[in-house]
């Protein structure tokens, strides 16, 4: 059974371009910037490109255990996930511009509580856990970025203990679908976290790219 998610994407307020009921919001994914697959080879140009700079140990060692980890259940990391995280110039590219204080942390690969087969590794989180991003991982290689208010390790843990059932954890609405690769979900992460930084500190961006973005909102303002 292969599950279809809801898709839209969590992040935060863009200034007087996108309004923000509270720390974090849903946004419907047809009301995004589109954003064009092509840009993203596994390469990180956007960012500066991969630097072949060694990430430190404690990290790269980090790295290769969740890499054997999934390989034991058959399944591989993608390419630019491991890209990034063995790159010491954009290892915590995102986390440096996370405006409420995310970061980097991963769990072991979790079986997904609505797909027999498929699998959630935690890759990055909101430091009080209000939302937290995942890869899924399926049979066959695909691979797509999830978030979701659920902290799925904890909740594992609580099935264990017989303080959670698995009909508790069985909820599809649960898991939205955000982003069809890596690389794509830490573009638009980074795009929008650095414009909600710069209208926080200051008066907006000044980035020809993340204003390009921004005008995607602009041109759906009434009388523009």
């Amino acid at each position: 059974m292969t599950v279809r998610f809801e898709a839209d994407w969590c992040h935060h307020e863009l200034g007087p371009y996108r309004d923000c009921a509270a720390t974090y919001e849903r946004y419907p994914f047809d009301t995004l910037p589109p954003l064009d697959p092509a840009g993203f080879t596994g390469t990180f140009d956007w960012l500066g490109g991969l630097s072949g700079e060694p990430v430190p140990d404690a990290s790269a060692a980090e790295l290769a255990e969740l890499e054997r980890a999934v390989a034991d259940l058959g399944l591989a990391l993608p390419a630019d996930f491991l890209a990034y995280h063995r790159d010491g110039r954009l290892l915590w590219s995102l986390d440096e511009v996370a405006p409420a204080g995310n970061w980097t942390n991963f769990s072991p690969p979790l079986p997904s509580p609505v797909e027999p087969g498929a699998y959630l590794v935690r890759f990055f989180r909101d430091q009080q856990d209000c939302v937290l991003w995942y890869l899924y991982l399926r049979p066959g290689g695909e691979c797509f970025v999830v978030h979701s208010w659920n902290e799925y390790e904890s909740d594992y843990e609580l099935l264990a203990e017989g303080e959670l059932t698995e009909e508790e954890m069985a909820d599809p609405e649960a898991i939205r679908w955000c982003a069809a690769s890596f690389e794509e979900f830490a573009h638009r992460y980074w795009v929008e976290s650095r414009i909600c930084l710069d209208f926080t500190n200051g008066d907006g961006p000044t980035d020809p790219r993340l204003l390009a973005y921004l005008a995607h909102y602009a041109r759906q303002r009434p009388g523009a």
